[in-house]
């Protein structure tokens, strides 16, 4: 069976492959599948393709959220089928032998099929309002509105916040206010702290969400956060940064700074599976994700920019890289 393959060969350079699949056995707990969708996640596939993430071996087949048709299915898996549509954490291929436990869930019928890959970029987002303390009327800004921003805008909306989001895109401004962010502030132009500090009465943000990952906005925009706010660090940290590390954490220790809080809300501090013991998991945030797309309380088609052929996947990944005005949300179709 030939398999096509989307692979990062070197830093910056992505090409198409076909490749044998060989399958003598599915194990009990496995199955075969034929991806419907693949989305690309911007952050962590270009930091990838950066060649600057050590987990990320070169050449690899980059990717990690798939709604997929099952072909053949293990013996111990009873609750799936051939013919089934599943959610998982598939990479950009044709064909793929995943896991059935785990994130490996039947999708939702009532939902479209281009929606479901974004259930993960919604349970990475939901992080962010899972470890902080938003409650019904709280002000919380988010900086950075990609795709992992909007979704944890939206996603403290549904918590009854005041939202306010900071980008430097005018299209990404654009679109957050398409799926109801309260106020969107360009980052480059006027005041943002006299305007936060308008936007929430002089008391400044409750929580701040910091989606970018990068760290010099991070310390930015410490000013913005209320008295005992808390600062989510939702965007993984990347790039080197020198600032005065003693004036940054005199906002956490004293009193006339803030006394903040800062939390990391990365995806994996929560078990995978459910877990009596523990509230949350990824399958339960999951399912929650796919009940809020099918009661349209998530937005997600203003979030696709894009659904492509795998053929054309050069394309794409630059322009995730350079034009990001254009290029946000950018689904493969492996039909």
């Amino acid at each position: 069976m030939q398999n096509k393959q989307i692979v990062f060969a070197a830093p910056w350079q992505v090409e198409v492959h076909d490749a044998p699949l060989f399958i003598s056995r599915i194990g009990d707990h496995e199955a075969l599948v034929k991806k419907r969708y693949t989305l690309i996640s911007p952050g962590t596939e270009l930091a990838c393709l950066s060649g600057n993430e050590g987990w990320f071996g070169m050449p690899g087949v980059p990717g990690y959220a798939s709604v997929s048709e099952i072909i053949e299915v293990g013996k111990g898996a009873r609750q799936f089928s051939p013919g089934d549509l599943v959610f998982h954490y598939g990479d950009h291929s044709t064909y793929q032998i995943v896991p059935t436990t785990g994130v490996f869930l039947k999708a939702p019928q009532n939902v479209p099929l281009t929606w479901v890959p974004f259930t993960r970029m919604a349970t990475v987002a939901f992080t962010s309002t899972r470890v902080s303390q938003i409650e019904l009327g709280d002000n919380v800004v988010v900086t950075g509105l990609g795709l992992i921003g909007n979704m944890a805008s939206q996603l403290a909306k549904l918590q009854g916040a005041n939202v306010f989001g900071i980008d430097l895109s005018s299209q990404r401004l654009k679109m957050a206010e398409t799926t109801g962010i309260d106020a969107a502030l360009h980052a480059g132009r006027g005041d943002i702290r006299e305007e936060v500090m308008r936007l929430t009465k002089g008391e400044g943000a409750s929580v701040l969400i910091e989606a970018t990952g990068v760290p010099k906005v991070a310390v930015d925009n410490l000013p913005l956060i209320a008295k005992f706010g808390e600062l989510i660090l939702l965007g993984s940290p990347r790039g080197q940064y020198q600032t005065n590390v003693t004036e940054m954490l005199n906002y956490v220790h004293l009193m006339n700074y803030g006394s903040i809080a800062f939390k990391g809300a990365h995806e994996w501090r929560y078990p995978v599976e459910k877990d009596s013991f523990v509230k949350h998991s990824l399958v339960r945030n999951s399912q929650i994700v796919f009940d809020l797309m099918a009661k349209n309380k998530l937005c997600i088609e203003p979030l696709i920019s894009h659904i492509l052929k795998p053929e054309e996947a050069a394309s794409a990944y630059e322009g995730l890289r350079n034009d990001k005005e254009h290029y946000y949300g950018v689904l493969f179709d492996w039909s």
